[in-house]
């Protein structure tokens, strides 16, 4: 009979902890889906970057933070003896630290997001936006890496076993940190290169520059490597060491702005005046044109040509591009059909005695 009593009682005390246990899941997940659906609605009223950024980051995180709360504050409840509470506690205490790093490190993203938001590269004059960003990527990820660092110490140490481990290797890290220190000079020197990109920023994303002879824009910027989208839109991967070592162009360093050339070789008998004015009016006429630089000049005169520059001014490295094969393309127009004779020709002298 008494046997019959205690399993009744054990059936009881697992069918509690059992409501206990899923009543406390199913509290945290209603109490996440309330948190976020207000972030969603204030965010899609609002239109805020802010609510629209945490109501997507902090979706997954949350999912397992409020349950988890809910499930520490009732385990003392649960019908556990004493080791096997302190195992449960140590269980949730670890899962906790893991979640609430993944949650530090979606807020993190959602800084990020406000600081795309409100300095775009997309702008015309995005000198100010390219620094910020660039600095931002930086930022994120160092502070992730660190995040991750902190959690990972914090598990271990709630080991005693590893806090014991850690005092006995705590003796010995200047002889250990020498020899880590010797067979990771390689990865310490890219971090190092990372950092000093970082604040100096002689790169930053978006930039036009010239790298192995190619032409392309910094496409990402990681702590150890930079990808560059080529023209053709292939991506060159460098190692971000390449631009603390190495020289290249860049071309938007303190402005997006840039002068295009066009080179025309001609007949010495072409009317400079009407090629000049006709430049004028092709640029007038133009949406790559910025409207603030532009000019003809003879540079250079040979036995069979001269040569004419044309030099104009565009916002940014493509349309420049796009602007000097506009140009180049009116001004051969130009010259086919109002001054044909002023396209290069090659004179020569006969003697009449030779035609004989």
């Amino acid at each position: 009979m008494s046997n019959m009593l205690m399993s009744n009682r054990s059936v009881e005390g697992f069918i509690l902890s059992t409501g206990i246990l899923v009543g406390s899941i199913l509290l945290g997940l209603f109490v996440q889906f309330l948190l976020i659906r207000i972030l969603k609605v204030i965010g899609k009223k609002s239109e805020s970057i802010l609510f629209q950024s945490l109501a997507r980051h902090l979706r997954g995180p949350l999912i397992l933070l409020f349950p988890l709360i809910a499930l520490n504050l009732s385990v003392s409840i649960l019908d556990l003896s004493a080791d096997s509470l302190d195992m449960v506690r140590h269980a949730f205490s670890i899962l906790l630290t893991i979640t609430v790093s993944w949650l530090v490190t979606k807020f993190i993203l959602v800084i990020e997001d406000i600081v795309i938001e409100r300095y775009s590269i997309s702008a015309p004059d995005n000198l100010r936006a390219r620094k910020i960003q660039t600095q931002m990527v930086f930022f994120k990820r160092a502070v992730i890496i660190f995040i991750g660092i902190i959690a990972l110490a914090i598990i271990l140490t709630s080991f005693d076993k590893v806090r014991q481990l850690g005092a006995t290797i705590l003796a010995s890290a200047g002889v250990a940190g020498i020899i880590i220190g010797f067979a990771a000079r390689q990865s310490i020197a890219t971090m190092i290169a990372g950092l000093q990109i970082a604040i100096t920023q002689p790169i930053r994303l978006d930039d036009v520059v010239i790298v192995e002879n190619e032409w392309g824009r910094i496409e990402e910027i990681t702590l150890t490597y930079v990808v560059v989208r080529i023209w053709d839109l292939r991506r060159l991967i460098l190692p971000i060491t390449y631009f603390i070592e190495k020289p290249f162009q860049n071309w938007t360093r303190t402005s997006a702005d840039i002068l295009g050339t066009v080179y025309l070789y001609v007949d010495y008998t072409v009317p400079v005046d009407k090629v000049r004015e006709e430049l004028h009016q092709i640029l007038l006429q133009s949406s790559f044109w910025n409207g603030e630089v532009w000019n003809l000049q003879v540079t250079g005169a040979t036995e069979k040509t001269v040569e004419l520059r044309a030099l104009m001014s565009a916002s940014d490295a493509s349309n420049a591009w796009n602007l000097r094969c506009e140009v180049r393309e009116k001004l051969l127009d130009f010259f086919q059909k109002s001054f044909p004779d002023s396209l290069p020709k090659i004179r020569g002298t006969f003697n009449g005695s030779v035609l004989q």
